[in-house]
């Protein structure tokens, strides 16, 4: 079972990593569990409570995400040559080291632990001076060595002799230049020539246009200073890769520092987002016993709006090991249950919890059965799939177990489900463990009144605003309050006897005092449903106009003769003196009937076939042809 899911532990995880600023305080975030060693819980709630205190008096810590980091370092362990790139990173991260330092240092001030880690950081400034002064938006600077600055300087100079070697001769030759100004291909500066006096411009072709009126000559003049240039950037290329490997090796030598820098800031990364997730949830640090107790004083659930969120008061281990809470639906059963199991679930994280005051147990073990668990896959209804939970977690619970239960029995036969209840609450019982269900059967509650280390509770409910208060009152058993809640919505007085004759008998009908106020089921107007017409058969169309039959076909007026009945679609065929059409029904009307007309054993095809296809019918009714009868489709 997903017991965080199930109490929203998970949403809370969520809110927590986004607080979080280095990829590994993430991760060690979501596989946070709980922490099962007393000693070790202790010293998670305190650093939880320094990181708050810190973070109330100096603000948010200078932290950064070092991952990248990691990667780099790795590959300057192996012997490779660091970018530029990746140098400023590993500055970056050593400048975020000295930034912490200075914040933890400020912190001694206050005696905080959390400040002390600072003596354990080392900013490597040699390094991150070195890596800052060599190195300058993405590329060695200028000034990262003499040799360097004086090497960059000749390439400057060369670069402005060819340039000037280049427009002399452009001046000098103005009339077989394209255009006014040099340019550069390949690398190369070069003059735009025109095609003619390509000849005329000593030197080497780069390029052309593309259309090929222009080429782009290198001059001579200027080629000379090339092969300078090429030896200077040779030059430049060698010292760079010198001051990045002599960089590199310095990092090298810096790994371990480094690695326990990027450790212990993630460390601190982590220890900080809980100190956030305490004050944006304005939590408290819960004191810890082994004594099997539970103490809650204006605990909230801390997804809820602290606003609306009314406090819950709890306790239980003291006066008995479990509680039977009772009452209304929406009188915040459920969210009671879940807010004392997620406090003791964040506490046990080592995380403070939303409550004026708390005293929690260490749990070994935190085990729930909440929802209807449907399951349409597994063919799991509510009733079983309450079962499937419930077995699920007997067999898991043991006496330092926290176990909630909600609707506990329900889903089936309320006598049957009542039985299975009491059955479970008396494996509950007997295992020694920590458990709160919540339940409608008053049959339970009297189970709980009878029965050692169990106590009802019930959820307090405002009769006359229809409203829950949302308190738990321990030590007494609640009602549902159904019938005032139906009274309230309108049931009528005599439906609500009804239903309290049926739930409680006769007598217990005066008990009940509803409002004076007569009710009535007023009933309203509903939709009507429109019954299709029964169609007309078809068998009425077939039989309308019979072979033979002489029609007017409208709106032309022409008399003809049907050749082919109607069919489904109401369309029949018609002969007339110069074609056969195919036409609706509803456009012909009859003139003469054909048994007025023909004998009875009249041959149609005299008047619908013409003579070549009645010799083709014949001899088909004879011997076997090849012959094909044709038909003129006609027109529609």
């Amino acid at each position: 079972m997903d017991i965080e899911k199930q109490i929203e532990f998970d949403k809370i995880k969520e809110q927590w990593k986004a607080l979080a600023v280095t990829d590994r305080a993430r991760e060690q975030i979501e596989g946070t569990a709980c922490c099962l060693a007393e000693g070790e819980l202790r010293k998670q709630l305190r650093d939880t409570t320094n990181s708050k205190i810190l973070l109330e008096k100096l603000g948010t810590p200078p932290l950064q995400n070092v991952a990248e980091a990691g990667e780099i370092l790795t590959t300057a362990e192996k012997g490779d040559c660091l970018t530029p790139y990746q140098l400023e990173r590993v500055e970056s991260v050593l400048a975020a080291v000295r930034r912490l330092k200075d914040y933890l240092g400020r912190g001694k001030q206050y005696e905080n632990p959390l400040a002390y880690y600072e003596e354990n950081f080392d900013a490597a400034e040699t390094l991150r001076e070195e890596i800052s002064r060599q190195i300058r938006n993405g590329a060695v600077d200028d000034y990262a060595s003499k040799e360097l600055r004086q090497i960059r300087s000749d390439i400057m100079r060369c670069g402005e002799q060819m340039k000037q070697k280049a427009e002399q001769l452009m001046r000098a030759n103005r009339e077989c230049m394209a255009d006014s100004y040099c340019t550069t291909r390949n690398g190369r500066i070069c003059v735009p020539v025109k095609k003619e006096y390509k000849f005329k411009i000593p030197g080497s072709v780069i390029d052309k246009s593309a259309t090929g009126s222009t080429f782009f000559i290198e001059p001579a003049s200027v080629a000379k200073y090339d092969e300078e240039l090429q030896q200077l950037r040779i030059s430049e290329e060698n010292e760079v890769y010198r001051i990045l490997y002599t960089l590199t090796a310095m990092v090298a030598e810096s790994v371990p520092l480094m690695r326990e820098n990027i450790r212990l800031m993630e460390k601190l990364d982590f220890i900080f987002s809980k100190g956030k997730l305490s004050m944006d949830m304005d939590a408290v640090e819960p004191a810890i016993n082994t004594g099997r107790y539970i103490v809650l004083k204006d605990a909230r659930h801390p997804l809820m709006d602290r606003v609306l969120s009314i406090p819950l008061q709890f306790n239980i281990g003291r006066q008995a090991r479990g509680i039977i809470i009772t009452g209304p639906n929406t009188g915040g059963k459920t969210v009671a249950i879940k807010t004392v199991m997620l406090s003791c679930v964040m506490a046990q994280c080592g995380l403070h919890v939303a409550c004026g005051e708390a005293d929690i147990c260490m749990n070994s073990s935190y085990l729930c059965d909440i929802g209807d668990g449907q399951n349409i896959t597994e063919n799991l209804s509510t009733f079983s799939a309450h079962v499937k939970n419930v077995l699920e977690v007997l067999r898991e619970v043991g006496r330092d177990s926290l176990v909630i239960m909600d609707e506990m029995g329900s889903g089936t036969d309320p006598t049957e489900g009542m039985g299975i209840a009491i059955a479970i609450l008396e494996e509950l019982r007997k295992s020694g463990c920590l458990f709160l269900v919540t339940t409608h059967y008053p049959e339970v509650k009297d189970y709980a009144e009878k029965t050692q280390d169990i106590i009802n509770a019930r959820m307090t409910f405002d009769k006359e605003t229809l409203r829950p208060t949302y308190q738990m009152v321990i030590g007494e058993a609640g009602e549902s309050c159904a019938f005032y809640i139906a009274d309230r919505l309108g049931m009528p007085d005599e439906m609500l006897k009804t239903a309290v004759r049926a739930a409680y008998g006769e007598s217990a009908v005066g008990n009940y005092h509803f409002r004076k106020e007569e009710n009535t089921l007023r009933k309203q107007g509903t939709h009507r449903i429109t019954k299709m017409k029964n169609p007309v058969p078809k068998t009425d169309l077939g039989t309308k106009f019979r072979l033979g039959d002489s029609v007017m076909v409208f709106p032309d007026k022409k008399i003809g003769i049907v050749c082919e009945p109607v069919n489904e679609k109401g369309v029949l065929r018609v002969q007339l003196p110069d074609k056969k059409i195919w036409i609706n029904h509803k456009r012909v009307r009859l003139q003469v009937a054909a048994e007025q007309l023909y004998p009875a054993d009249y041959d149609f095809s005299i008047i619908f076939e013409t003579v070549e296809n009645r010799k083709l019918r014949h001899d088909m009714e004879r011997k076997y042809t090849e012959a094909v009868i044709q038909y003129d489709e006609g027109t529609m």
